[in-house]
């Protein structure tokens, strides 16, 4: 769905749901109904892949999913557990699909990060090194072949210094770098070893008395490395992103929150963010990419949320603002949300995690491309969000045969996570005199039908009157024809009248069962004069996901 301005329509105002939704013939799960606007004047938006992770409770099906620059579905997993971070990473040579996914124990996350690889296949599974479940903030691969990971422990704690127990606890941050072929630990570091409690932004807001509600004192949402290997990690309630020695763990230097090391040439734009999110270093280039949410909760001031290009001058300790990023409807996204530079041009893919888009600027913050993939009057809710989002190049080869399905006269053809697929190809058999249809040959005497262009994840195809084989098949080719796949058998649908005795089926059982609703009914009016209610009312409330996060999912 195309939109050509900035305005409210009636996708974001909700005539199409809190989460628009599309469903598909061949396929069970459900992918969201995008609405796009390209600039009229720009590049619009950049044609790579793109990666999330939708979830909320207007999410048809949550997990991992791929789409294309269009909107349309190139692949989708359903996890029954929460998935974050989803995106492609490179390790040995070779592009892995990537994700956390794992549940919420005690505030914070708890699972592990998967590794799939062209054909969707799981090659790894990482866990934390140690008593540990993986938190979902970070798994980023380095250049050297390591896994950094980030950790949420609840340990005891003196809290007093902001008006807590002497005895109380903490969520205590940790990362750990990891050889993934081994799984032997490289380096690990703890906050609290360096950061006292009352460097924090957070308020205690009564947390910290039992370990189930242990106070977030710093709250790590991601971490990398610098060329010297040296550790950039994001401190969200410290307002802060911090150095960190690769050798001794100790702070080198500071940006932003209360221990700022830098002079800020941009009259204070360069180190007021706050409640920050995906922090970057870039060292060609000595910038910082960062998301500033700029608000904890709904009841913050009403700052807008936005990306930020930081150039800093480490050795004099100088940073100035060279790029800001804002969504054109004022944002302001209280958890989650990432930056990606995309090229050499200093274009940027901004995602606004809490709320439920994604958007492309120009080095200099000119609106190229907006992506909803839910109604924008209705962000405030959490109704629809995705951690993070990003766009990479990636082919997909799955091990599965095409899905396709029958109806009257028209064939639906899908393949789930297919990238290589320009075509497909409708194909019949010569029967020999003496060959029983119900066992042919599928080897040999193949006769070519027609070819049809590959239209979104799922494509129709006519029938033509002159197939008149009781069996065919598709075929997926490539650009170049080369065929890639093909799907089971298929078979024309019988005449109408198989539809006329699956038609009287179904009304039949629906009086059936209109039958047994009435009886129902009449009993339980019955059981009421007896004063014998089977419930009483129970009130729904709707827990917005940015107040969950402050529990330890921002």
């Amino acid at each position: 769905m195309f939109s050509m301005d900035c305005g409210h329509d009636w996708y974001d105002l909700g005539l199409y749901g809190f989460g628009p939704s599309r469903s598909y013939v061949t396929f069970e799960n459900e992918s969201p109904l995008v609405e796009i606007t390209e600039s009229d004047n720009g590049t619009g938006c950049d044609s790579r892949y793109t990666f999330l992770a939708p979830r909320g409770d207007s999410v048809a099906q949550e997990g991992p999913m791929i789409l294309d620059f269009q909107g349309e579905l190139v692949w989708m997993k359903h996890n029954w557990e929460t998935t974050h971070d989803f995106k492609v990473q490179r390790y040995r040579g070779q592009d892995y699909l990537t994700y956390w996914e794992g549940s919420q124990v005690e505030g914070r996350g708890y699972g592990s990060w998967y590794m799939l690889d062209s054909t969707y296949t799981p090659r790894y599974v990482i866990s934390p090194v140690g008593n540990y479940g993986g938190d979902l903030h970070e798994f980023h691969i380095t250049t050297d072949e390591t896994a950094l990971v980030t950790i949420y422990d609840p340990t005891l704690a003196d809290l007093s210094s902001i008006g807590g127990p002497e005895i109380g606890w903490t969520y205590d941050c940790l990362f750990q770098e990891i050889d993934i072929s081994t799984g032997d630990l490289i380096f690990e570091w703890r906050a609290s070893e360096y950061f006292s409690m009352n460097s924090t932004y957070n308020a205690l807001k009564g947390a910290g008395y039992e370990r189930a509600s242990a106070f977030d004192f710093f709250h790590i949402n991601s971490v990398e490395k610098d060329t010297e290997g040296n550790y950039i990690v994001s401190a969200r309630h410290l307002h802060a992103v911090i150095c960190i020695s690769q050798e001794t763990g100790e702070i080198l230097w500071t940006l932003g929150g209360r221990a700022n090391d830098f002079q800020d040439l941009s009259d204070g734009q360069a180190t007021s963010f706050s409640w920050q999110h995906d922090a970057r270093w870039h060292a060609d280039s000595n910038t910082l990419t960062l998301f500033d949410n700029a608000a904890h909760a709904h009841s913050d001031p009403d700052f807008q949320s936005r990306g930020m290009t930081i150039y800093l001058d480490v050795a004099k300790r100088e940073a100035t603002l060279l790029g800001a990023f804002y969504h054109p409807y004022h944002t302001k996204s209280v958890s989650q949300g990432n930056l990606q530079v995309l090229d050499d041009s200093g274009r940027v893919l901004i995602g606004w995690g809490h709320s439920a888009a994604y958007s492309e600027f120009s080095a200099d913050g000119q609106l190229q491309c907006n992506v909803h993939f839910g109604a924008s009057a209705y962000w405030d809710f959490g109704r629809v969000v995705s951690y993070r989002a990003f766009k990479a190049d990636w082919v997909g080869n799955p091990q599965s045969q095409p899905d396709a399905l029958v109806v009257g006269d028209t064939v639906y053809v899908s393949w789930n996570g297919a990238t290589e697929v320009a075509s497909w190809r409708l194909e019949t058999w010569n029967f020999g005199p003496n060959e029983a249809v119900d066992e042919p040959d599928l080897t040999e005497d193949v006769v070519v039908v027609l070819e049809h262009a590959k239209t979104g994840f799922e494509t129709d195809i006519l029938l033509p009157p002159e197939l008149d084989s009781a069996l065919f098949r598709l075929a997926a080719l490539d650009v170049a024809g080369n065929v890639l796949g093909v799907t089971d058998p298929l078979q024309r649908q019988a005449d109408g009248s198989d539809e006329m005795v699956h038609f009287w089926i179904v009304i039949i059982a629906g009086m059936t069962g209109i039958c047994g609703v009435v009886l129902a009914l009449s009993r339980l009016r019955g059981s009421f004069r007896r004063g014998q209610g089977l419930c009483q009312r129970s009130d729904y409330q709707l827990v917005p996901v940015g107040e969950r996060d402050e529990a330890g999912l921002g």
